[in-house]
C-alpha cells in the first residue's frame, strides 16, 4: 500500500473508532495488518464484522477476545506503526511473526505473542 492509501485508511478508521468509542493499535507489514480493538463489546463486534466482510480484506482472523479491566490503548482512536520502515531486528523484544509465514501462524496458537508485539510499539510511541 502506498503512504497515501495507508493515510486514507487510518483517517477513516480513526473517525469511525472515535464515533464508536473504540481505541486500539494497528501494525502494518508487507500488506499484512495486526490490529487490536478495544471498547464496548457490541461496537467492537460490529467493527470486526465490517472489517471481515470488506472485500478488500482476506484471511481475516480473530486471534483472541476477552473482557478487560482497563484499555491498553486508551488515548488512541487507532495507533499505527508501519513496520516496513523499521530495522526490526534491532528492536529489543521484537518477534518477526509478521514477516515469516510459519511464524505468523504461531500467532493463532499463542495470541499473547501478538499482544506483546502490539504493546512493544505502544511503548515506543
Amino acid at each position: 500500500m502506498s503512504t497515501s492509501e495507508l493515510a486514507d485508511l487510518l483517517s477513516v478508521a480513526r473517525r469511525h473508532n472515535e464515533a464508536a468509542e473504540l481505541t486500539g493499535m494497528l501494525l502494518y507489514k508487507d500488506l499484512s495488518f495486526l490490529q487490536v480493538l478495544e471498547g464496548p463489546s457490541d461496537d467492537v463486534h460490529r467493527t470486526y464484522r465490517h472489517i471481515r466482510n470488506d472485500p478488500r480484506h482476506n484471511r481475516v482472523r480473530l486471534l483472541f477476545e476477552h473482557q478487560i479491566e482497563e484499555r491498553e490503548f486508551p488515548d488512541w482512536t487507532m495507533g499505527f506503526h508501519n513496520l516496513d520502515r523499521e530495522n526490526l531486528e534491532s528492536l529489543r523484544g521484537y518477534s518477526d511473526v509478521m514477516t515469516s509465514g510459519q511464524r505468523a501462524r504461531d500467532l493463532f496458537n499463542n495470541p499473547s505473542r501478538a499482544k506483546r508485539l502490539l504493546l512493544l510499539f505502544r511503548s515506543r510511541s
